[in-house]
């Protein structure tokens, strides 16, 4: 029976524990903190939203770097897999918009008690408080090495605590996170352990993360929420993004669902030329707002223009929509000519912003970066430097868009991590 350990107890972490287990293996499940599951309890609002229940080929559009290194987890245990296993582990789910699968109870407590329960059906011991400092590596014999496609150098023999406890095993799994929500743990413990046994790094930047903007009236703005909308993001001429739902003004620029969406295909740009741009009326093409326009003004004709878009547009937001219109508020809207309607069209369909940078990782969901995955081997998730070196989740250079896509690359990359016989 081999000995495991496994460095995490997030999605990741747990569910590498689970798998190892099921597989016949003496699972370790080292904790710092003094609790299992912390960022996955303030996931999606403290809900939960444990995965997506699209189609395989949907479910990888919405993966924004390496998605064919996950080809063999999903192989091993997809989405599907992962809501049999929660509802038989007493977490019942239910199905929302967009496919999003939550907990019928909507807690994300319920979703850790579920991988709790298995994890001690299955004879895992978790320790908590338990921070790893170092992973304990041996270099290989010369005649032990393996080919090029491999490249073993060394192996595993266990890891060293902050505390100076030595633990060996015949491998470990690295599901530490990333860097974002900080203060659930996530310090980049794994991006550490990679760099010291030689592994490649990416760049790390936040990502399904608030964009800053350059323009002033966000912050006029500030809680307003905006449903049904379409949102562009572009640099110079390329179209980045274009997806559909809901956003929020904040005091420095955006958020939202599709803000930190977009925010996945901004990464670390340093363009000046990176720019968002709102529809607000995004049933309706140019000629059909014009009409809607004209039939609005045809009976409000004695209105002032300032006072004649209530039945278009957030009270919060008409100020600022009247002002970059160019339209003085005071004309009457039986003044306002056909050219002003038309621009008035213009900026309903397409209100600009200029993005200005991210926010930081305290307020990303995920990292965007981390291990490289050339150093990995996609059909195990074990390194091709360090025998008995395995890694899974968010540490590895894999990030989604919003939606649970993100948690359903720990659970597969967890499992397949673990289940290897």
């Amino acid at each position: 029976m081999r000995k495991v350990i496994v460095i995490g107890g997030g999605a990741a972490g747990m569910m590498a524990a689970v798998a190892g287990a099921g597989a016949g293996d003496r699972v370790l499940l080292l904790e710092k903190n003094e609790k299992l599951g912390k960022k996955l309890y303030i996931t999606g609002k403290g809900r939960c939203n444990v995965t997506n229940g699209a189609g395989r080929e949907a479910l990888l559009s919405h993966v924004c770097t390496n998605k064919k290194f996950l080809y063999s987890a999903l192989d091993r245990f997809d989405n599907l897999a992962l809501m049999r296993f929660l509802e038989e582990a007493g977490c019942p789910l239910k199905t929302e918009r967009g496919e999003r699968v939550f907990p019928v109870s909507d807690h994300s407590s319920d979703v850790i008690a579920a991988l709790q329960r298995e994890l001690k059906r299955r004879g895992v011991e978790v320790r908590l408080f338990a921070e790893v400092e170092a992973l304990e590596t041996e270099p290989l014999p010369e005649e032990e090495r393996e080919g090029k496609k491999k490249r073993f150098h060394s192996r595993i023999l266990g890891v060293r605590l902050r505390d100076g406890q030595r633990i060996s095993a015949d491998k470990c799994i690295v599901c530490t996170g990333g860097l974002s929500y900080p203060s659930t743990g996530s310090t980049g413990d794994g991006y550490r352990f990679a760099r010291e046994t030689g592994h490649g790094m990416t760049e790390l930047s936040p990502a399904l993360v608030p964009l800053k903007t350059r323009e002033s009236w966000c912050a006029e703005l500030m809680g307003l929420s905006l449903r049904n909308v379409s949102l562009r993001m572009t640099e110079g001429k390329r179209e980045l993004y274009r997806g559909f739902g809901e956003m929020l003004f904040t005091h420095f620029g955006v958020s939202g669902p599709l803000v930190l969406s977009a925010s996945s295909f901004y990464g670390k740009r340093k363009s000046d030329d990176v720019k968002l741009y709102i529809d607000l009326k995004p049933a309706l093409d140019e000629a059909q707002l014009d009409r809607r326009l004209l039939r609005d003004f045809e009976g409000q004709k004695n209105k002032l223009f300032k006072n004649a878009l209530g039945g278009l547009l957030p009270g919060k937001l008409i100020p600022v929509a009247v002002r970059l219109s160019g339209i003085h508020p005071d004309r009457q809207v039986n003044e306002i000519t056909r050219e002003e309607r038309r621009r008035l069209a213009e900026l309903l369909k397409g209100l600009s912003l200029s993005v200005s940078g991210t926010r930081t990782f305290d307020e990303a969901v995920i990292t965007r970066g981390g291990v490289s995955v050339k150093d990995i081997n996609p059909s195990t998730m074990e390194s091709r430097l360090v025998k008995g070196l395995y890694f899974a989740g968010e540490v590895m250079d894999l990030d989604a868009m919003t939606g649970g896509f993100n948690l359903q690359i720990a659970w597969s990359t967890g499992y397949l991590a673990g289940w290897q016989e």
